[in-house]
């Protein structure tokens, strides 16, 4: 019986760990030389880290960001190849001048770190059309994702297109 109990104990740790190994860690350094439809010299950096949860119900994330010339006023994840502009989909921080749609997003700072989780109720339907990204879809942005086909950036008042953008790779399990 004893040794049952072991057994149990060492299954579901192992069971556990798999779980957690599974997982995707994505990232995307930010800077002025990925903005488009123009490279924007500036002396903002940042950097865009996140986990996917193995079940892809969910992104854990961290942007990172200063440097920046202008004042922050938001910040998303776009589905968008590399040097291409795409649909914004998720807002990952806010500001009173340009809020997130479903509200849930954290305020921007105008430098330092924002947290936060990312589920289907933050995804916002792709606004160009050919994309046929829809509101809820985040499966569909995580397959983006993971192709390579999403960026993370910060628009900024003196770049309101964004004043720095980083496209997002997967760098590990």
């Amino acid at each position: 019986m004893k040794r049952l109990g072991i057994f149990i104990v060492v299954v579901a740790g192992l069971l556990a760990t798999a779980t957690v190994a599974k997982a995707d860690q994505i990232r995307a350094l930010l800077t002025g030389y990925e903005e488009t439809p123009a490279a924007v010299s500036t002396t903002g950096r940042g950097e865009f880290i996140a986990t996917i949860d193995p079940d892809s119900d969910a992104i854990h994330y961290r942007e990172t960001f200063n440097g920046l010339q202008g004042s922050v006023t938001q910040s998303h994840i776009h589905v968008g190849q590399l040097s291409i502009t795409g649909s914004i989909v998720i807002f990952l921080c806010q500001t009173s001048t340009n809020p997130d749609p479903t509200g849930l997003a954290p305020q921007c700072p105008q430098q330092g770190s924002v947290t936060g989780k990312i589920t289907a109720a933050n995804v916002i339907a792709g606004s160009q059309a050919p994309q046929q990204l829809a509101t809820g879809d985040l499966a569909a942005v995580i397959t983006a994702i993971r192709a390579g086909a999403a960026y993370a950036n910060v628009h900024t008042n003196l770049s309101p297109g964004g004043e720095i953008r980083g496209q997002i790779r997967t760098v590990g399990k």
